[in-house]
């Protein structure tokens, strides 16, 4: 007995060739003209609506993309690459796309004249290492012999094309004191600018040049009661992840009680097991807290008994970071 074996039909047509190459280059043009005519300081700004109804008006490329609903393939390459020159450079977004959309263009003239991918991509790949090596060794010139004058100079370049293009001198100076305040040199002597390190809390109300650097960390939250005290210094803070509340048991865990007595011990050690982390906290010398999660009446009125500082409900994002030499709350708290 003989069985053969077919393969199934694939639904769909799958195409090859130049006609599909040309496809590809078409879509990622198409996606470079979008935002070709924001790229540079006379650059335009797009307004985009999305699906219900929210405007909003940019020139940046990355978001430009992000908001687009791209389902091409090959163009989505491009959107990637936006993202990805956003999250590791922070700026040049549109350049990147216009570049790599001219870079497609010409690739497939050459094809056309009958030459082979690989030996295009080889020219590239050499045309980058030499482009790499002259700014290297002609353009780049080196932080350190820069003065404040000249970091000034190119953050304002970064923000001609941006909204508060008018208030660019402004802007400029906060921002390169924000990044001074945030540089470190390891053990090998290297310089670096840890831009994660530079929190930046935005709130309702003023203009946006009443914004000012704060020299430590700001929250935006608020303590946990008013008869806290605003002002707390010297500050040993304790950064918390876990409750502060009364502790109940977790879901599908069962206690069997036969005396109906035996009821007020359980909800006294669910009591007492609050405030035994209380006391550690205390014990360690903590009279600040931050913590992710919630505190309860119970646990305040324990900490007012032992004329405590205060506590604060934070954000996990945003409380992860360190604050050293200075910490304020919307609340108007002042740590020191």
């Amino acid at each position: 007995m003989m069985i053969s074996a077919q393969t199934p039909d694939i639904l769909g047509d799958r195409q090859s060739g130049q006609d599909v190459r040309t496809q590809n280059v078409v879509a990622c043009q198409a996606i470079a003209n979008i935002v070709k005519s924001s790229l540079g300081p006379v650059g335009l700004d797009k307004m985009l609506v999305d699906d219900i109804g929210d405007v909003t008006i940019t020139n940046d490329g990355a978001t430009i993309l992000k908001m687009l609903e791209v389902e091409h393939p090959a163009a989505k390459v491009l959107v990637e690459l936006a993202e990805l020159q956003d999250r590791e450079v922070g700026d040049g977004t549109t350049s990147v796309v216009i570049v790599a959309a001219e870079l497609l263009k010409r690739a497939n003239d050459l094809v056309r004249n009958k030459i082979h991918p690989t030996l295009i991509i080889s020219g590239y790949r050499l045309a980058m290492r030499q482009a790499c090596k002259y700014v290297d060794e002609k353009l780049a010139v080196k932080v350190e012999k820069l003065g404040k004058d000249s970091f000034i100079n190119c953050a304002k370049t970064s923000m001609s094309s941006k909204l508060i293009a008018g208030d660019s001198d402004f802007f400029a100076s906060l921002v390169v004191d924000a990044v001074q305040a945030v540089k470190t040199t390891n053990a090998r002597g290297e310089v670096k600018y840890p831009i994660k390190g530079i929190n930046i809390l935005k709130a309702h109300g003023k203009s946006a040049r009443d914004s000012y650097l704060l020299n430590g960390y700001a929250l935006n939250t608020g303590r946990a009661a008013q008869g806290m005290p605003l002002r707390v210094a010297p500050a040993k803070i304790a950064c918390l992840d876990f409750n502060l509340q009364k502790t109940k048991m977790q879901m599908g865990v069962q206690v069997l009680v036969s005396d109906p007595r035996e009821l007020e011990k359980i909800r006294q050690r669910e009591a007492d097991i609050t405030k035994e982390r209380i006391e550690r906290i205390l014990k360690a010398g903590a009279n600040v807290i931050l913590t992710t999660k919630g505190i309860d009446d119970m646990a305040l009125k324990a900490l007012f008994r032992r004329g405590w500082g205060n506590c604060c409900e934070a954000c996990k994002e945003r409380g992860s970071a360190s604050c050293c030499q200075g910490h304020w709350c919307n609340c108007g708290l002042h740590i020191c």
